[in-house]
């Protein structure tokens, strides 16, 4: 069964190490857009949903330049892998693996994510 996100009350969370660390409402996660999100170690991570409302999470800092952007990136797919273009260099970023699709030296940290 799928739930309307706008009828419930799903919170979007992460897994870190010390557990599940709640995010946001899922209602607030607008379909092909991204948000940051402040974690409790003071990193950021970028959380993304998509259009068939899968959530994502990775780290929010582009490691070619270092801005905390990833969250203001385009979502796309490539080859039926799911990922997201930083919006400065345009570098794209599996959403499931963290791997770089253009450059394979490079990768961002992936959170497992789960709506409760």
């Amino acid at each position: 069964m799928t739930l309307a996100p706008e009828t419930t009350t799903l919170k979007v969370q992460l897994l870190l190490e010390d557990g599940w660390f709640t995010v946001c409402d899922l209602a607030l996660l607008i379909p092909g857009r991204g948000v940051a999100a402040l974690l409790p170690d003071g990193r950021q991570v970028a959380v993304f949903r998509d259009r068939a409302g899968r959530t994502y999470a990775v780290d929010n800092r582009d490691p070619f330049t270092g801005a905390a952007v990833l969250s203001r990136g385009l979502i796309g797919s490539h080859q039926d892998r799911v990922f997201v273009a930083s919006p400065l260099l345009k570098q794209r970023f599996d959403l499931e693996s963290g791997r770089c699709l253009d450059d394979p030296e490079a990768s961002v940290a992936v959170y497992e994510v789960r709506a409760t």
